[in-house]
């Protein structure tokens, strides 16, 4: 499953930073980059300069709304994008310090299928939502970087985190956020809310897929995708049919 791009990204920052975007970005990349490897007609696309990519730029809709990532035909003899051309948008959630923000998510992306569906009923949409399973999460951009001394931080715990050391939760009882044991199911059930569509019908305001996946992300032992989980969710099976949902839709609307 090629969004381990994302666990990657956040081994690479030291921590899941919940107020930056370094989990999304890697997100949007994995996912255009295996988009144009597993499907013929939007590689094509892009190969012969009809498409190209943006990331965190204005999705054209609402009050200069900005999408994690997008697709769309480019403005001639500019790099910007022609919005009346988008082909994809893609915005990407996470859930994992605290799962009393799924609402708050929940409707971001709720709020966004309306719009877009309003402006470009045909634009492929899709939203991925980490889903954190950890019971105990160590805050690390709230409540433990901002107590210390910036180079403390950085010589004395920024090493440590995402390690394995136990010694953090001790150290830092305060910076701990607990989720109860069904936070993660009632996520689950929140987002599985968001409606979804068949490739054919750009009718229907919806989602042309929500990919859920279960990770273990607590910024104290090594961050992973939870492959064996309670909840029957195969994480690179879904991504498989993301994939090959999306390439549906794509031949489906330029294609045919």
């Amino acid at each position: 499953m090629r969004t381990a791009d994302v666990i990657d990204a956040i081994v690479a920052h030291g921590y899941h930073n919940h107020r930056k975007e370094t989990h999304s970005e890697a997100m949007s990349r994995g996912i255009l980059r295996d988009l144009r490897n597993a499907c013929e007609p939007f590689e094509q696309d892009f190969s012969e300069g009809r498409i190209r990519e943006w990331l965190d730029r204005s999705s054209g809709v609402g009050r200069e709304r900005k999408a994690d990532l997008i697709v769309a035909e480019p403005k001639v003899e500019s790099s910007l994008p022609d919005l009346t051309g988008l082909r994809l948008c893609v915005e990407n959630k996470s859930v994992v310090t605290a799962h009393r923000n799924r609402t708050n998510r929940y409707d971001d992306l709720s709020d966004l299928v309306g719009v877009l569906h309003r402006q470009r009923p045909d634009a492929i949409l899709v939203a991925t939502v980490l889903v954190g399973l950890s019971s105990n999460v160590l805050n690390v951009p709230d409540r433990v970087k901002p107590n210390l001394e910036p180079d403390d931080f950085e010589s004395s715990v920024l090493p440590r985190l995402s390690t394995g050391d136990e010694s953090l939760w001790t150290e830092f009882p305060r910076a701990i956020s607990r989720n109860s044991a069904n936070a993660p199911e009632r996520t689950f059930q929140h987002f599985r809310a968001l409606p979804t569509r068949p490739p054919g019908r750009t009718d229907l305001v919806a989602y042309d897929f929500v990919l859920l996946v279960p990770v273990l992300i607590d910024n104290v032992n090594p961050p992973r995708i939870a492959r064996n989980n309670q909840f029957g969710i195969d994480p690179d099976e879904e991504y498989r049919r993301m994939l090959e949902q999306i390439c549906k839709a794509y031949t489906a609307r330029w294609h045919l």
